[in-house]
């Protein structure tokens, strides 16, 4: 097990996390929105304006060992549950440091979380560009498969 960061280490760490979002803003017109939770959590969110599904909001979370990372997909499927599930487990095959799960109300997520030592900009910008491009490549299919009858008109 990795050690766990100190609070001092943590504060370095969240300026950098801060940093990197500022760089990230000014930069990308496809972000709406940054923020940070205010609560006992150091927790921040990217909103990106997406294509093919309108937004994809990304949460990165750090502890004291990783840095967790997830974004909301889409609510449960309401028909096809084992295409869909067939379909995003063949696609956890091939991603890197993410994976779809199963989560409240069993709404599909992509998540992941990198160890805290690993945080630098360079994987913050994979981490960020990995979930939006999953997003906005398997949107559509995912609905098409989950929600099949509302698009057979």
């Amino acid at each position: 097990m990795s050690d766990a960061y100190t609070a001092t280490d943590l504060a370095i760490l969240e300026r950098q996390i801060d940093e990197w979002l500022g760089m990230l803003r000014a930069g990308n017109d496809h972000i709406v929105a940054i923020d940070r939770a205010v609560d006992d959590v150091i927790r921040w969110y990217v909103r990106m304006r997406g294509d093919d599904k309108e937004f994809t909001t990304v949460w990165l979370t750090l502890g004291q060992r990783t840095l967790r990372y997830e974004t909301y997909v889409m609510p449960a499927p309401e028909e096809q549950h084992a295409v869909l599930y067939e379909h995003v487990l063949r696609r956890n095959d091939t991603l890197v440091g993410a994976h779809f799960s199963i989560g409240a109300e069993d709404a599909l997520y992509l998540r992941g979380e990198l160890p805290a030592s690993a945080v630098t900009f360079d994987e913050l910008d994979r981490v960020l560009g990995t979930l939006y491009a999953q997003v906005e490549q398997c949107f559509l299919a995912l609905l098409r498969i989950g929600y099949a009858s509302r698009f057979s008109s």
